[in-house]
């Protein structure tokens, strides 16, 4: 092995599925882009870093809610073009040509074009560390789901699809939850 830059530590561990979070304030709709997003344990809580140099924090923190849209690859640039923009002065919705989908439980809209939605509601922010800590509610998911890709930020502004997938269930099982 040979030593790395230890400020690059972190792209070894980043590749989580790059994610569009939607909030909703006062009738406005936001998309923002991220990556920094984590599950805890097997269970529909959720852990994300955003901070208030995102646009979208303030409504997050003031409504307690927002959606995590799964993307899929087929519309990975559309998500980062959604990422290295504003929403100040943007309807991002609109521009990206993204599809805001009324939410059963939050004013938050699901995103039409990703392949899965979570509607969450925050419970908890550790202001230290700007995580926040989400709850699913509801999940949605698009029929065609399994025979779509992921894609994954590396941290360095490059991204992977998904490819193979390995199948160590029979591994696992005493360890997955009853149904999963």
């Amino acid at each position: 092995m040979k030593k790395m830059p230890l400020e690059k530590a972190f792209t070894l561990i980043e590749p989580g599925p790059v994610t569009l979070i939607s909030t909703s304030d006062k009738g406005k709709h936001n998309i923002m882009t991220l990556t920094w997003i984590t599950v805890m344990d097997f269970t529909p809580r959720f852990a994300l870093v955003t901070g208030p140099w995102n646009y979208s924090f303030n409504a997050l923190m003031k409504n307690k809610e927002c959606v995590i849209g799964i993307p899929g690859a087929e519309i990975a640039k559309k998500a980062v073009q959604v990422g290295s923009s504003s929403g100040k002065n943007t309807n991002k919705f609109k521009k990206f040509g993204f599809t805001p989908v009324p939410a059963e439980a939050v004013k938050a809209p699901l995103i039409k074009e990703c392949m899965a939605n979570i509607e969450c509601k925050v419970v908890d922010y550790v202001k230290k560390h700007d995580i926040i800590i989400l709850d699913g509610i509801n999940a949605w998911i698009d029929s065609g789901f399994k025979n779509k890709k992921m894609f994954h930020a590396q941290g360095d502004g490059t991204f992977k699809v998904d490819g193979k997938k390995l199948n160590y269930r029979k591994i696992m099982m005493s360890k997955l939850p009853e149904g999963v």
